[in-house]
């Protein structure tokens, strides 16, 4: 009986600490760009509701599409297993290197701690595909667009920034959805396969809480890495890099469903674009400067992958 009752303890735990860490952590990533460019303009907590109805059309689509399961299919190759402490330590390493602003892959610190090492293989290859396809695309995408856009010298004609901004929040809700479609398993990991709707209430009012939050925070401290790219602040670029984004990661969606880092893809999209800029840039935003922000960003990614890593090979080699 105890041992049960420890079971749902860490069950429990597992699941809120995935929760806020997946929406402190990775949800920036896809609503990064909405909340820097719309921050100025709306209250925070009107963006906050817009994201909670595409979050809670994901959640309810998910589950009566998929018999109760909210994971759109990214756990089929990782059977549900009783929760262990190791289980629930994993989103509070992952928390912990978000309070410093890391932008650690929470699909290789979460489900590391419960795939098999085969597993563990195949996403990493995805997600290192993902993030050299995004960092292509994007840069293809901004090389030709940064020579036409100039959001400094050629900002929005007058009468047309609402245009752009419906744009944008339409873009972001699809960006938004797609996202949650591959990150939800990262949360879903710790639960039942078949959800009731009394859990799915629950689930719902504290994803929307936690949300709330960090509209309120503004996004928190993972919002720097987007802050300190250029004209992410501005409606149109915003608009841009959340379609590319989106189409991204709708492709790997469709490829299969096996779990991939989104974080990967995020930094590689926003890498390519740096470049990107950086080459037909005439003033002093040279490569130099791009490799100092791109390669911070991408040791801090080697980081959550050491540690994921060394997650997984203690549960197999040493806890098991």
């Amino acid at each position: 009986m105890e041992a049960s009752l420890l079971v749902q303890l860490y069950a429990i735990v597992g699941f809120l600490l995935a929760a806020y860490s997946v929406v402190a952590n990775d949800s920036v990533q896809t609503l990064g760009t909405f909340i820097a460019s719309n921050s100025q303009k709306f209250k925070w907590y009107y963006l906050w509701m817009a994201a909670s109805l595409v979050l809670l059309f994901t959640l309810w689509y998910g589950w009566s599409l998929n018999g109760g399961d909210i994971s759109y299919g990214r756990l089929n190759k990782i059977p549900y297993v009783e929760i262990q402490w190791y289980h629930a330590a994993a989103p509070a390493i992952l928390l912990l290197l978000t309070r410093f602003g890391i932008p650690v892959s929470t699909t290789f610190l979460v489900l590391s701690a419960f795939a098999s090492t085969i597993v563990l293989e195949k996403m990493l290859v995805k997600s290192v595909i993902g993030y050299g396809l995004a960092a292509i695309v994007a840069y293809i995408m901004w090389f030709v667009i940064a020579r036409i856009l100039d959001e400094k010298r050629s900002p929005i004609k007058k009468g047309h920034e609402s245009y752009w901004r419906v744009g944008q929040w339409c873009t972001t809700g699809f960006l938004w959805y797609t996202w949650l479609s591959h990150d939800l398993a990262n949360i879903a990991v710790y639960l039942p396969r078949a959800l009731p709707v009394s859990w799915m209430i629950v689930i719902s009012i504290v994803f929307t809480s936690l949300l709330a939050w960090i509209f309120y925070e503004k996004g928190g401290r993972i919002q720097k890495i987007v802050l300190e790219k250029s004209t992410t602040t501005y409606v149109r670029s915003a608009t841009i890099i959340d379609l590319c984004y989106a189409f991204v990661l709708l492709f790997f969606k469709q490829y299969n469903d096996i779990p991939m880092s989104t974080t990967w893809v995020f930094v590689g999209l926003l890498c390519g674009r740096e470049f990107a800029i950086a080459s037909i840039s005439a003033n002093n935003y040279t490569f130099k400067t791009v490799f100092f922000i791109v390669g911070k960003d991408f040791l801090k990614m080697m980081l959550g992958l050491v540690v994921s890593v060394a997650i997984v090979l203690s549960i197999h080699y040493v806890f098991n």
